[in-house]
């Protein structure tokens, strides 16, 4: 068997999956560019390649492209550091093998290998093709494989349920599924069906004719109509009322439905989408909506986390809308303190990412300062059962971080989670009294010489009196 080619800039990326390699006897060959493997084409070729996106040179993409032209059978891993929707598909729609995101498990790099390797002795490799969406990020697990079935989807015709609460950003989903599908340049047309009454919500759908009932003055085009040969999302469908669930299966069994008032079938070419935060399981059991309509609409089923299931993303996601408000607003990018951002990770978020990306744009709007601290939270963040429960909010807080080190393989994790907590506690102390030593050590129930040594220990510059 011709050997595994690792590619990355990266010498220590290499090392890793050179060693786990040894340890399984497979034979690899390393490179530190894309350009140095694609001189070493000319003489030889891999059984398979794991390559980095982003190195100096050629790019892993571009790699990738002349990969697939001249050597379609060969399977490629895509590794990347940069945790969104944009590497991730990218990878998908160059036909990649398997996206790899930055940090992984050894033990799951060689898993995938192993399969990549299988696959290419079956000579059985199908590529799947997509583009990306940069508003939707995330390098939390659960993300990377909405991700991934993003990537795969996005040349299927068929039919998507998105579950999530609300915030959590099933219609951008949708738009994505939609764009980068064959149907993409034609329209995406959505309806919130919670959002409009009973009694107009089937005239919005399929429309009416002239004359069907009082003020109906004009024939109307509903969302079928407007979404033909597109794609039509349905937001929250579980609210959707018994009457209409029954003519949406009719629609959906057998590609026709009536205007409002109407005698002649109309043909609907559409992809449906569907969302909702409820779950619809329970709901089908209680009897509030058609089982029939379920498995119609459930054929692909795609979960959207909330945000306190992926809090390792909070800071990305945070960063991401303080760029995106301050480019809207024409205004300097304002950071948020890693105190601050400490604190968010201790929220719950009910409102999920949008609630995060309102946050940010109120930051931007109302803090006068460039950097923001917990003090410069709307109020009600700061009047919050985490800020009244600190104990709580700090193990949440640092469950995290111990959660992310471990996960890229961080060693003394002990002694470098001790200097943050230390340096976060004297300088949010210090930034209480104003700088005063003698106080802030009071506080933090130590001695002054102790709290200068460990300024000096910790590295922070604070040249305020005391």
């Amino acid at each position: 068997m011709k050997p595994v080619w690792i590619i990355d800039d990266d010498r220590s990326i290499r090392w890793v999956l050179e060693k786990a390699l040894t340890r399984e006897g497979i034979e690899f060959k390393s490179f530190s560019s894309a350009d140095e493997a694609i001189q070493a084409l000319a003489q030889d070729t891999p059984q398979m390649v794991i390559s980095d996106i982003r190195m100096p040179g050629s790019s892993g993409l571009e790699l990738l492209q002349m990969l697939r032209e001249q050597y379609s059978q060969l399977p490629v891993i895509i590794m990347t550091a940069y945790s969104d929707l944009e590497s991730a598909v990218s990878s998908f729609q160059g036909g990649a093998f398997e996206y790899l995101p930055k940090p992984f498990d050894v033990n799951n790099a060689v898993e995938l290998i192993q399969r990549a390797l299988e696959n290419s002795r079956r000579k059985n490799v199908s590529p799947d093709k997509t583009l990306a969406a940069p508003d939707i990020l995330g390098h939390a697990p659960a993300m990377q494989e909405v991700f991934r079935a993003i990537g795969r989807l996005a040349q299927s015709h068929a039919t998507v349920l998105i579950n999530g609460e609300s915030g959590t950003g099933k219609e951008l989903v949708a738009h994505a599924l939609h764009r980068h599908s064959p149907r993409a340049n034609k329209p995406f047309v959505a309806i919130n069906t919670a959002a409009i009454p009973k009694d107009l919500l089937e005239s919005e759908l399929f429309g009416h004719e002239r004359g069907a009932f009082t003020g109906a003055t004009t024939t109307r085009h509903g969302r079928f109509e407007q979404a033909e040969s597109g794609t039509l999302f349905l937001d929250e469908i579980g609210d959707m009322p018994a009457e209409l669930q029954t003519r949406l299966l009719r629609v959906l069994s057998d590609g026709n439905f009536y205007r409002v008032g109407g005698h002649q079938p109309i043909k609907a070419n559409v992809r449906i989408i569907a969302a909702t935060h409820q779950n619809l399981d329970e709901r089908v059991k209680q009897g509030l909506f058609r089982e029939d309509l379920f498995h119609r609409l459930n054929v692909i089923r795609l979960r959207l986390p909330p945000l306190r299931e992926r809090r390792e993303d909070i800071p990305l996601l945070a960063k991401y809308f303080m760029q995106k408000s301050a480019r809207e607003l024409g205004v300097e990018q304002k950071s948020i303190s890693e105190s601050a951002l400490q604190y968010l990770l201790s929220q719950e978020f009910p409102g999920n990412v949008r609630q995060l990306e309102n946050l940010c744009h109120w930051l931007t709007v109302m803090t006068p300062s460039q950097q923001i601290e917990i003090a410069d939270l709307p109020p009600e963040w700061r009047e919050t059962p985490a800020a009244t429960a600190p104990a709580e909010g700090w193990r949440n807080a640092l469950g995290q971080q111990v959660a992310l080190a471990l996960q890229r393989g961080d060693q003394n994790i002990l002694n470098s989670l001790s200097r943050q907590f230390e340096s976060t506690l004297i300088a949010q102390a210090l930034q209480h009294t104003g700088g005063r030593r003698i106080e802030a050590a009071t506080l933090l129930g130590m001695g002054r010489n102790t709290l200068t040594r460990k300024i000096q220990e910790l590295g922070l510059d604070n040249n305020g009196a005391g």
